[in-house]
């Protein structure tokens, strides 16, 4: 077997694999959400309290963007919402195993997960340009722009602090961490994202 015989299987494996995505019922999608939403959860356990600040350094970041490209748009987006809405509930699936605060400083963060995968999943289901190097990791860093707003947001209500001291308490401390996850969600995404656009994915009206 060639190496080019090789990653010609996995190509059509992985264009099976999104095109039986593509045709998931209702249920199958909701399964998929809740798996989405447990993959978030898991990572959220990874999680780093910073000495000078409210907010912790977790790995949620990394599992809503990678949400948001394998599982679409529709799926990614909700699995956030299972996500957020299961752990504001009682389940304790937040950073550190909490539960609720979705109304804390941090809680912001956790809305800006919904429109972040959903951004993640339309581009990458969408957009030629979305599986290339550059449009993946600009794609992946417009998504964590868009956690940054939600979470900057109720950050500077919560607290009640000025532009200033928003950036510096709410954005600045995890930039970088923030930019290794993403592009480390761009290179999964780039492997194991089919080059066939499945336009209509996860669309339950195509269920």
């Amino acid at each position: 077997m060639t190496v080019s015989s090789v990653i010609s299987s996995w190509r059509n494996a992985l264009e099976r694999a999104f095109l039986w995505r593509s045709q998931l019922s209702i249920a199958g999608s909701l399964l998929l959400c809740i798996a989405g939403a447990a993959f978030t959860g898991l990572f959220a356990q990874l999680s780093i309290r910073l000495p000078f600040g409210p907010v912790p350094i977790t790995g949620q970041v990394f599992a809503v963007l990678l949400a948001g490209a394998l599982l679409g748009r529709n799926c990614g987006a909700g699995s956030q919402i299972i996500y957020v809405a299961a752990g504001a509930a009682g389940l304790p699936w937040f950073a550190g195993g909490t539960a609720g605060g979705v109304l804390g400083v941090s809680g912001g963060y956790l809305i800006g997960f919904v429109p972040a995968a959903w951004m993640v999943g339309h581009f990458a289901e969408r957009g030629s340009a979305a599986r290339g190097v550059f449009g993946q990791a600009l794609l992946m860093m417009g998504a964590v722009a868009v956690i940054y707003l939600f979470g900057a947001v109720q950050f500077a209500i919560v607290m009640r602090t000025g532009f200033a001291a928003t950036v510096a308490g709410a954005v600045f401390p995890f930039i970088g961490i923030d930019v290794i996850k993403a592009l480390c969600a761009a290179s999964l995404a780039l492997a194991l994202l089919p080059k066939k656009s499945f336009a209509h994915t996860n669309s339950p009206t195509d269920a």
